[in-house]
């Protein structure tokens, strides 16, 4: 597979993870299938001499891995983002299995840069983590005993992805997709405008903001759509009151 294609603009963000062996077994995992691109965000112990002797001959990938403070910044220039989780949530995107979010990601990263994220060995991701994602994705095992290690969840996404991208390309489209900022930021304007008007219940913002936040990664916003949102919360904020 040519190099510079959809994988290079895949990136795989490994979030607060605790075993530095974890780390280098990932990236030796991703190497394997072609995809170069690993966000740290806030590891326990990296750089870490147990991270080196587990990526074997993908020490290039550590080299080149980037940390990150924060998730949003992992997320940073992207248009499409998939959070694995082994449990079911509440308020949370539709789960897509891990083949069809393969898909779904390859089809984003013709044209743009896509994130797969990985929570914490532990404890996995939250729920504020995964509705900072466009969708939410599981890994078909078996339910009685689904529990996978981090390296091992990256190596079987990864082949999905390699699997996907060797199919033939869907007809490219001129659409341009909105990023992890424009999305933020709508969502932050929405929030204030809300908030403004009254309809946002002081004690509960945060269950309408994450229905709303389902409802929009529904539909893939455009950039074009989020601008003509944000312009009409921009002309209803600055509306002045109906005089009687």
């Amino acid at each position: 597979m040519k190099a510079g294609g959809p994988l290079s603009r895949i990136r795989v963000v490994l979030l607060r993870p605790s075993h530095p062996g974890n780390i280098g077994a990932a990236a030796r995992a991703m190497k394997t299938m072609g995809i170069t691109q690993l966000r740290l965000v806030r590891p326990k112990r990296f750089p870490h001499p147990d991270a080196a002797a587990m990526a074997s001959g993908a020490l290039d990938l550590l080299e080149s891995a980037r940390a990150c403070a924060s998730l949003e910044e992992a997320l940073a220039g992207t248009t499409y983002s998939v959070a694995l989780s082994a449990r079911e949530r509440e308020l949370s995107h539709p789960s897509l299995d891990a083949r069809a979010a393969a898909r779904e990601l390859l089809r984003a990263a013709r044209k743009d840069e896509v994130a797969v994220v990985f929570g914490n060995e532990t404890a996995g991701l939250s729920n504020k983590d995964i509705m900072r994602c466009s969708a939410l994705a599981r890994i078909p095992a078996n339910p009685e005993y689904p529990s996978l290690n981090l390296a091992q969840a990256v190596q079987v996404v990864a082949y999905e992805l390699r699997t996907a991208a060797q199919a033939p390309p869907a007809a490219p489209t001129r659409t341009r997709c909105a990023t992890h900022e424009d999305i933020e930021r709508l969502f932050a304007h929405l929030e204030r405008s809300l908030r403004a008007s009254g309809y946002l219940h002081p004690r509960h913002p945060r269950k309408l903001m994450d229905r709303l936040r389902r409802l929009f990664a529904k539909a893939r916003l455009e950039k074009v759509e989020v601008n003509i949102l944000r312009g009409m919360l921009a002309a209803w904020d600055d509306r002045s009151p109906p005089r009687k």
